[in-house]
């Protein structure tokens, strides 16, 4: 191991606007090691490692790459200086298949067959040296999301990163891939490459890195090596108060059946059945929780109830009465609401500005216009009210909905749906993508609404988070729920039932 780190960013400067994103920030990364990145939502870590894989060029600063000057004009530069990127949303043509990916923009040339050859066999190569086997004749829409991931990782891979950088890696991983996901990074380090891990998730952090980095409102705080430092005191530096690291939540007291699903099949768009004949109730003033590895009918059944996919067969009952066929706006009508799982397909219009997308939904409300026109003072007004309240960076709500970190636009979605005061809220993956701080205010503002008589059904793939909120849960698996349980159950007992080993 040579002396010169691997990477040295000194004195980057970054602004948007009236936005100070990254402020004269310092951070030197070792050779062959995993260095975490934390921060809350906002704190400017994708920014900046932005900057170093050349799609934002910083204001001021200098980026060395082992010990030299080097200009990142652009992402071609950063790859052929050895940075490859793992996005947290993938940059992956789906209808393509593995080796398709992994060539685009790196074909070898005219003769396209040569090409094709020369790629299977160096995929091959780093399959076995990495533990990073996938198909490469598969197409990508039909991989799962930690195989999907797998292929980030070669593509970059296979245009020589020396340097792999992570964005939020496991955010839609289950815990099983994510854990597979560490294997393979330990091996690379181990092989001389050098991981950057940006993350909330600091059990993660403190599984994986060997030094971690904070950053707090554009600014680096604190260095710390992983074996030095605590959750407790990362939590802290990174919001810049203790946290309460665990969920604060009284015994409920569970009223009449507001919500029920009897006899309840549900199929996907492939005509598979994801839902099979599921019978539930929830009752006012009480969290049920939906605990299961994804894709067992957990997506499927939250859209049947929130009128977004039409059932097979079975009913649904707001108050003991059949909904039928209720569009979601009829829904709302009735006082339910729902945070969906996939807040860029289901949640969010992107090329918004924030204050649109904090009345989607609920715009024909009397109180944002009349008929076709729409008060837009009234709407923002009430955009900056929810800004504040949720802490929602940067605070304009004329800001492209695009243009906000994942975890900032799930705020939005929950601000919008938590604020209309519903009587039953449907919650899917309520803190993906969401750092300690705004976690510990939803899971407050959830058990919050459960205290206050309010129905809730909770999905999550993070175990803990299920644990934690829930008074009840149900494992669901194969379209099955195949158990009930309290919110004291173990961990492993759940993790069997999940598997489908236990009921």
């Amino acid at each position: 191991m040579t002396d010169n780190p691997a990477i040295e960013l000194t004195g980057i400067d970054k602004k948007f606007g009236p936005v100070h994103a990254n402020k004269n920030i310092n951070l030197t990364v070792a050779k062959g090691s995993i260095h975490g990145i934390i921060g809350e939502n906002g704190a400017g870590k994708s920014t900046l490692m932005s900057i170093l894989y050349g799609f934002y060029q910083a204001d001021s600063g200098e980026i060395r790459i082992n010990g030299k000057p080097v200009a990142i004009k652009d992402s071609q530069t950063a790859i052929s200086s050895g940075i490859g990127m793992v996005h947290q949303h993938f940059m992956l043509v789906e209808n393509f298949t593995v080796i398709e990916n992994i060539m685009l923009g790196a074909e070898g040339g005219a003769l396209l067959a040569k090409g094709v050859a020369s790629a299977r066999a160096e995929l091959k190569r780093l399959e076995q040296d990495y533990g990073l086997e996938v198909d490469p004749d598969a197409v990508i829409e039909e991989l799962p999301v930690g195989l999907q991931q797998r292929v980030e990782i070669l593509k970059a891979m296979y245009r020589g990163a020396e340097i792999l950088i992570l964005d939020e890696p496991t955010g839609v991983l289950t815990p099983a891939e994510a854990d597979h996901l560490f294997k393979i990074l330990r091996v690379l380090r181990d092989q001389g490459k050098t991981v950057i891990l940006i993350t909330h998730k600091l059990r993660e952090i403190m599984a994986i890195t060997d030094t971690v980095s904070v950053m707090r409102r554009g600014e680096m705080v604190a260095t710390r090596k992983t074996a030095e430092t605590s959750v407790e005191e990362l939590a802290e530096l990174m919001v810049g108060r203790r946290v309460l690291l665990r969920v604060e939540k009284g015994e409920a007291h569970p009223g009449a059946v507001i919500l029920s699903v009897k006899n309840l099949t549900v199929k996907d768009n492939r005509g598979v059945i994801m839902v099979d004949n599921v019978s539930f109730d929830v009752r006012a003033g009480e969290i049920v929780g939906i605990a299961g590895v994804a894709g067992n009918g957990q997506s499927e059944l939250l859209e049947a109830i929130a009128g977004i996919r039409q059932p097979v067969s079975g009913e649904i009952l707001i108050d003991g009465q059949p909904i039928g066929k209720a569009s979601p706006a009829r829904l709302r009508e009735l006082g339910l609401a729902h945070i969906p799982e996939d807040r860029h397909h289901m949640g969010l219009v992107l090329k918004f500005e924030e204050y649109e997308n904090s009345v989607l939904g609920y715009h024909r409300d009397p109180k944002y216009g009349r008929g076709m026109m729409l008060d837009l003072e009234a709407i923002r007004r009430d955009a900056q009210e929810k800004i504040e309240k949720y802490d929602i960076r940067p605070p304009n709500p004329r800001l492209k909905t695009a243009n906000f970190s994942g975890g900032n636009q799930q705020k939005i979605v929950v601000a919008r749906e938590i604020e209309r005061d519903p009587r039953i809220l449907l919650i899917g993956q309520p803190t993906r993508g969401v750092d300690i701080g705004a976690i510990e205010f939803i899971h407050k503002r959830i058990i919050d609404m459960r205290d206050q008589g309010k129905a809730l059904l909770l999905v999550s793939v993070e175990l803990d988070e299920i644990r934690a909120l829930s008074d009840r849960i149900l494992v669901m698996f194969a379209g099955h729920v195949v158990g009930e349980k309290t919110a004291d159950a173990g961990e492993q007992t759940l993790g069997l039932m999940m598997a489908g080993i236990a009921a």
